[in-house]
C-alpha cells in the first residue's frame, strides 16, 4: 500500500490543496481528480459525508486515508475543523480558456480586475458557481488558484472555469463594468453573454478595463455609504442577471 505522505508529497508541487471536507466534497461532485486524500478521523470523515453529502460517500471511502493530527498538519498551512485535505489536479489552463470562449453562452463569466484580497477572490468564485457563471477572469497578479482563493471558493474552482488573463485577452461579449458613474443597473437587462467586470475594493476599475466596457452600471447605495464588499457586489450583480 502507498504511504499517503510519501504520495502527497510527489503530487503536492503541481495540485491544488483541498482543505477540508466541504472542498474536497465539492471538487468531486463537480469532476476533480483527486489523487491523494487524507483525514484525522476517517470515520467521523465518512459519517459527516453520510450527513451531508451521500452522492460522494462512496468516492470518500475509497479516497480517504488516515493519518495522525501531527501528519495532517504538516500538510496544509492551517488546519481545518473537519481534519481533511486533497490535492487535485488543476484543469488545464486551455481547457478553461475554451470553456470561456463557448459560443453561444448561456451565463455571464466575471471579471475581477486586479483583484487583491484572496478570501473575496474566493468568496466570488463559490457565488458564481453557485448562480452557475460560465467562469470567473481575473487580471492583473493575484492567482485565482492560490490556495487561500481554494479554501475560500469550498473547491468550487472546479465547478466553473477559473483563468487569469490580461485585459486586452478578456472573453468575447459585451462589457458590463461596475463603477460609481454608471447607470442604474435597475436599467438594464444583462445579456447570457455578459462579461461583468468588478474592480478592486480600494482602487475602483482599471484604466484598461474601463476602456475596454461597453456600458458602465452602478448598484443602488445609499448616500454617504462609499462601496459594497467585492462579493456582495457580485452577488447583486449574479442575482439581478438572473432575475431578470
Amino acid at each position: 500500500m502507498t504511504d499517503p505522505l510519501d504520495h502527497w508529497a510527489r503530487q503536492a508541487g503541481s495540485a491544488v490543496l483541498l482543505d477540508g471536507f466541504h472542498a474536497l466534497k465539492h471538487a468531486l461532485r463537480f469532476g476533480a481528480e483527486v489523487p491523494v486524500a487524507v483525514t484525522t478521523d476517517r470515520t467521523a470523515a465518512l459519517a459527516l459525508a453520510g450527513e451531508l453529502a451521500p452522492d460522494v460517500r462512496e468516492a470518500l471511502d475509497a479516497l480517504l486515508t488516515e493519518v495522525d493530527a501531527a501528519s495532517y498538519a504538516t500538510l496544509v498551512p492551517r488546519p481545518h475543523p473537519t481534519g481533511v485535505a486533497a490535492l487535485a489536479v488543476r484543469p488545464s489552463r486551455e481547457a478553461n480558456l475554451r470553456r470561456l470562449a463557448q459560443a453561444p453562452r448561456t451565463a455571464p463569466i466575471v471579471v475581477l480586475d486586479e483583484p487583491r484580497n484572496l478570501g473575496n477572490a474566493g468568496a466570488v468564485i463559490r457565488l458564481a458557481a453557485g448562480f452557475g457563471a460560465t467562469g470567473v477572469v481575473t487580471t492583473g497578479t493575484l492567482d485565482p488558484w492560490h490556495p487561500t482563493v481554494v479554501r475560500g471558493g469550498a473547491g468550487l474552482h472546479f465547478a466553473t472555469a477559473v483563468e487569469r488573463v490580461p485585459v486586452a485577452e478578456l472573453p468575447d461579449g459585451p462589457v458590463y463594468a461596475l463603477d460609481p458613474e454608471g447607470e442604474d443597473i435597475r436599467g438594464t437587462k444583462l445579456p447570457d453573454d455578459a462579461v461583468l467586470a468588478f474592480g478592486s475594493e480600494r482602487a475602483g476599475l482599471s484604466a484598461g478595463l474601463r476602456a475596454r466596457a461597453d456600458h458602465l452600471l452602478r448598484l443602488p447605495m445609499r448616500p454617504q455609504v462609499s462601496s459594497y464588499n467585492l462579493a456582495t457586489s457580485v452577488a447583486m450583480t449574479l442575482y439581478h442577471w438572473s432575475a431578470f
